[in-house]
């Protein structure tokens, strides 16, 4: 069994997240479910994307599950398996069909039925009626055993993380970048590659789960956990893969030539 608590240590000692490190599990019934747990639709009295149940955790430190009867995202319920990738949308021809119907904008955009059709079939997916919670808790007050982990912060830490991921194995992380839907490579896609999965937020992540400007997030699963913890500590070792980003700053500077000519005049010894 992993040692979360250590891995806690490892991110604040070499990531320093501004936001939880989240452990998320796949549960198959309510019964899984911790009991200190909030569920929207029963606790919030509110449905939510999986997006908001990320945020909640990450910003609140809640334990969330986010089931079934609590979504209201499409595609939230696509990635989770809740509802069946029925042919009339996996072929685009859905989307096609309703496009003169709507008004506002088509999400994921495409009202054309090729482009849609490999929207839709790229987006990842877990099991058709599998799962029926996505389970999230800041990782240091996890009282289960997680599938991945979820962390979130800037460039430069998400970095530090696949350094860590690669340091012992080397090559390169796969990356897919979507138009939108990004949970369906920080839950799906992590679960169904078992591995470590780079994500840009989509707007539903800024809209609805409150992700900045500044952040993207990276997902590990759990039995990649301890060759990161190895890996971040192994590169933090150079000096130079570090966070804070290690400055430059063993140089002469060079200054406006006012600076020395008035040095010059502050040594001169006063003839008087």
């Amino acid at each position: 069994m992993v040692d979360l608590k250590k891995f806690m240590e490892s991110l604040d000692r070499y990531i320093r997240p501004q936001s939880f490190p989240l452990a998320a599990r796949l549960c198959q019934s309510e019964s899984e479910l911790p009991e200190k747990v909030k569920i929207p639709h029963r606790d919030l009295k509110m449905k939510a994307a999986l997006c908001q149940g990320v945020g909640m955790a990450r910003r609140y430190g809640w334990t969330v599950a986010v089931g079934n009867e609590d979504q209201n995202c499409v595609y939230g319920s696509l990635t989770m398996g809740f509802l069946p990738a029925k042919k009339e949308y996996l072929d685009g021809g859905f989307m096609e069909s309703i496009a003169s119907t709507v008004t506002g904008p088509l999400i994921p955009y495409q009202t054309q039925r090729d482009p849609a059709a490999r929207t839709a079939q790229t987006l990842k997916r877990l099991e058709y009626g599998k799962y029926s919670h996505l389970l999230l808790s800041p990782l240091h007050d996890a009282a289960f055993e997680p599938h991945f982990v979820i962390v979130y912060g800037n460039s430069a830490q998400m970095t530090r993380l696949a350094q860590g991921a690669l340091w012992e194995r080397g090559g390169g992380l796969p990356a897919m970048l979507l138009m939108g839907v990004a949970c369906s490579l920080m839950v799906a896609n992590t679960m169904l590659t078992d591995e470590c999965q780079f994500i840009l937020p989509c707007h539903g992540d800024r809209i609805l789960g409150t992700t900045q400007d500044h952040e993207m997030s990276f997902t590990i699963p759990i039995s990649k956990v301890e060759p990161v913890m190895r890996g971040l500590a192994g590169s933090h070792k150079t000096g130079v893969y570090r966070y804070p980003v290690p400055s430059q700053i063993r140089f002469e500077a060079e200054f406006p030539e006012t600076y020395p000519k008035l040095r010059a005049f502050l040594e001169k010894q006063d003839s008087e």
